[in-house]
């Protein structure tokens, strides 16, 4: 596609140079926009005749803004945000219309909760092309930030969130005692787990810095610890090794075939949890985030809170949607036609 008709510039053109610029480098970019690196070259290249200006300097490594870059990025920014809202308002008035959705969400949801969201949005909006990425926290704020996609679905930290950001609460649950089955016998687990081995998730995730930065509070010192950053092998190993973690509910649900070699218990000392929000950039996508967050809780409420309940009957009333669950959402009644 030519940046030039008569003088003009294209979307796709200024997508592809905030996208080298976030990314720094040709190659980097063209795998996040799906394209070639040879026309990710050629889309920058005609920008930069289309503007009569050099707006990066290849020569360095990584690649570096020139003047007249560092200018042209604030409006690129801009304008990409504009071009968002603008397909978000059209998409309200027929949600059927809207080209892409990109989502990046936590990996508990992957077994349950993210296909039969994805089915409902796409019965929605047949048109739309929906991509889903799984991912930690830490790295889906990361693609949010970088508007590598439109909204995710994370865990919330301590930290005050940035001003860009627009929250929608979705769940709240508590951590809880995972061990190894019947590792844990009679009125005084934290015996048992003095002796038997830890098994944490690694502290570049959010919820290892919650865990560890609680058992910090506790002064408790597990012995022998070992460190993973997937919820599925956390589980496995505790099972393996004879061991204990702190967890979630929604990561117990998630490793189901593991459930045989694995005891669920309240914590023996101070409660503590999370919450989970779906994050989307604040004004950009218009009333569809908050769309997504309602047919998320009514996905949890019909596939999550039984099997918690199930796995054990405490957690019934300790594992809760946070927001309202409408009968029927704006979405659900969006599309035009038989």
């Amino acid at each position: 596609m030519s940046t030039r008709d008569g003088g003009r510039l294209t979307l796709r053109a200024i997508e592809v140079f905030v996208a080298v610029v976030e990314e720094g480098s040709l190659a980097s970019a063209a795998q996040r926009l799906g394209a070639s690196p040879s026309s990710v070259f050629q889309q920058l290249t005609n920008l930069e005749t289309a503007l009569g200006a050099r707006l990066i300097d290849r020569a360095a490594r990584p690649f570096a803004l020139t003047p007249a870059g560092a200018v042209f990025l604030k409006r690129a920014l801009t304008i990409l945000d504009e071009a968002t809202g603008a397909m978000s308002e059209l998409a309200e008035m027929a949600l059927s219309s809207l080209p892409r959705l990109r989502l990046a969400i936590v990996e508990d949801f992957d077994a349950d909760v993210t296909p039969g969201l994805v089915a409902g949005l796409s019965r929605a909006m047949p048109d739309c092309a929906i991509s889903v990425q799984s991912g930690p926290s830490h790295q889906n704020l990361a693609a949010l930030e970088t508007r590598a996609v439109d909204m995710v679905v994370v865990a919330e930290g301590e930290a005050a969130l940035p001003e860009w950001i627009e929250a929608h609460p979705i769940l709240r649950e508590p951590y809880v005692l995972v061990t190894a089955r019947a590792l844990v016998a009679g009125d005084d687990p934290l015996a048992a787990l003095g002796t038997a081995p830890l098994v944490r998730y690694a502290p570049s995730l959010m919820m290892g810095q919650q865990i560890d930065a609680h058992l910090q509070r506790l002064r408790l010192s597990p012995a022998r610890p070992f460190a993973f950053d997937s919820n599925h092998a956390v589980l496995a190993t505790v099972a393996a090794v004879r061991g204990w973690a702190i967890a979630t509910p929604l990561g117990f649900l998630s490793a189901p075939r593991l459930h045989e070699s694995l005891d669920l218990h309240r914590l023996p000392f101070a409660a503590f949890g999370r919450s989970l929000s779906l994050f989307a950039r604040k004004g950009v996508m218009g009333a569809l985030p908050g769309q997504v967050a309602a047919r998320l809780r009514e996905e949890i409420a019909r596939r999550v809170l039984p099997a918690a309940a199930a796995a054990a009957p405490w957690l019934a009333g300790e594992v809760r949607i946070e927001g309202e669950v409408p009968g029927v959402t704006p979405l659900a009644s969006a599309r035009h036609g038989p």
